[in-house]
């Protein structure tokens, strides 16, 4: 609730630390629309609201502005009670979630009950945005349905992102930096910590963690798999759109350093000044172009094959023996790139003529144009130029590397990774079709939200029952570690030999191979991630 006496304090308090307000008395005698529980720190007091405990901006660790590029420390105790009702600070980042502050270690709780010993699963989303953006505070996110659909604990967080969290300074800075390339992925497992270590105090079972995430959620979660730090945080992994085969190497990851001390005007003898130059000083440096030839964007950041926090590429050369018995599931969007790409004009009205220069320019693996087109003109004689560009770069993109983590963990012997395609789009929102299944389109109806804000799905009916469909299949896979159930109650664990894949469109249906034209069009050549080299 937001009472005027919690306004008050948040202004006292100056907005971004706010989140965490010492209210010493202010819930001593809590109403009923109070939620009061006990945590490593101590009290917090979130509120209830529509049948489910809300407590957002919960601290997991310390501010790290004085921890800047090093591992989190852990937050420290409080007195009294502290406000619980308001989101933390993102990360450090430039767009919509910034600028954020450094001191961004939270997380935030929707659970049915807390302390009654029910242990229900708890599904953990780290959001997208790459390794650059992005925090656990949008609206699609709320796990208020999630939540009360399938009586389990939900959590959302923030960590550190981009140079903040994975600028890789150990040939710089030294062996005290060693960590610094995966210091926001070390923040994940602190949160992970906080989590199996306060589960029960939510309602939750410590045993039963499921990590679901989108996009950069996902390339997050398929690190993680390969860290040793991570190993037995969580039970069960569902990425969407999200992946991570290799990571950058050392040298790779201190030459993207050097290129970061440049822009800043900085030689490598001052490297030491980045601990203390102005957050918006290291957040414009970011904008300076990446030199890979896999895609023209500003510098990448992202994990780094350190030896020690992560001691191999995640998904190469084959899956993270650490977490080959975990169940898994891998999806995407049969429309991925249309989020990206679509909104230029000009891809929508290419021709024969003009679509081999955006194609080379936008596919990540290097094939002929000449070839590409080709081989769709052949598979797909009715499409149009520009429906060969989405088409071919998603092939080339997110969707090439699902296929070789499916690929890597089907060549473990364990029948337990499961994969989806979402081909639904809202007709009533898109009638023309120019976004179609774009990037994203899955996290509003796995998360039961399509009525929250920027959805972008519509709420009809048809909407409705996709999102029945993908939510219950996430509730089941919490649960028991299967997705299939009710409208998915046939879909069946991947293989190399017939690629299961469930396919969400109108109603869930079971197909073989999807696309299989494009997936052997597009291993003439080698997948290569982002940032590797």
């Amino acid at each position: 609730m937001r009472s005027a006496r919690r306004r008050l304090l948040l202004a006292a308090a100056g907005g971004i630390g706010a989140a965490l307000v010492p209210v010493t008395g202010a819930f001593a005698a809590p109403s009923p629309a109070h939620a009061l529980a006990r945590v490593r720190g101590g009290r917090v007091a979130g509120e209830r609201a529509h049948g489910v405990h809300v407590f957002r901006g919960l601290r997991y660790g310390a501010d790290t502005t004085q921890r800047r590029f090093l591992p989190a420390l852990r937050e420290p105790p409080w007195r009294g009670v502290h406000d619980a009702t308001a989101f933390g600070a993102s990360a450090p980042q430039r767009g919509g979630d910034g600028p954020g502050s450094e001191d961004c270690l939270f997380l935030n709780v929707w659970t049915p009950a807390l302390r009654d010993d029910a242990r229900r699963p708890v599904l953990v989303y780290l959001h997208g945005g790459g390794y650059n953006t992005g925090s656990g505070s949008d609206p699609l996110y709320d796990g208020t349905r999630l939540c009360r659909r399938g009586d389990v604990v939900v959590v959302t967080l923030n960590h550190r992102l981009n140079a903040f969290g994975y600028l890789h300074l150990a040939e710089l800075l030294g062996p005290e930096y060693a960590a610094s390339g995966n210091v926001g992925q070390l923040d994940l497992v602190q949160a992970l910590r906080w989590i199996r270590e306060h589960a029960l105090e939510f309602g939750g079972d410590p045993g039963n963690v499921t990590v679901f995430g989108q996009s950069g959620g996902g390339a997050k979660i398929a690190t993680l798999m390969a860290m040793p730090s991570a190993r037995g945080l969580f039970h069960r992994a569902w990425t969407m759109s999200g992946q991570q085969v290799t990571a950058a190497g050392p040298r790779a990851a201190d030459g993207r350093a050097r290129i970061f001390l440049d822009a800043l005007g900085l030689q490598p003898a001052d490297a030491a000044r980045l601990r203390t130059l102005p957050v918006g000083a290291l957040l414009q440096a970011q904008s300076v172009r990446d030199p890979s030839r896999i895609e023209d964007t500003a510098l990448y950041f992202g994990p780094v094959a350190d030896g020690e926090a992560l001691p191999r590429h995640p998904f190469w050369p084959d899956a993270p023996p650490q977490s080959a018995r975990l169940p898994m599931v891998i999806g995407n969007t049969r429309d991925e790139t249309r989020a990206f790409l679509g909104s230029d004009p000009a891809h929508h009205a290419l021709d024969w003529d003009s679509l081999p220069e955006p194609l080379r320019r936008h596919q990540y693996v290097d094939l002929d144009p000449a070839l590409v087109i080709a081989g769709y003109r052949r598979m797909y004689p009715r499409y149009t130029p520009s429906e060969v560009f989405f088409a071919a770069t998603t092939a080339g993109r997110s969707w090439r590397g699902a296929l070789e983590e499916l690929e890597a963990r089907a060549r473990d012997g364990h029948a337990n990774t499961w994969a989806y395609q979402l081909d639904w789009y809202p007709r009533d929102v898109d009638p023309d079709g120019r976004m179609r299944a774009f990037h994203t389109l899955d996290i509003a109806l796995v998360f039961d939200n399509i009525a929250q804000p920027h959805a972008r799905t519509g709420t009809s009916g048809d909407a409705q029952r996709v999102a029945d469909a993908m939510a219950d299949a996430l509730l089941a896979f919490a649960r028991n570690g299967n997705p299939g159930i009710g409208a998915t109650a046939d879909w069946a664990p991947w293989s190399q030999e017939r690629g299961e894949t469930m396919v969400f469109a109108d109603a869930p249906r079971m197909a073989f191979d999807p696309r299989g034209d494009e997936r052997r069009l597009y291993r003439q050549a080698p997948f290569v991630q982002r940032g590797t080299l």
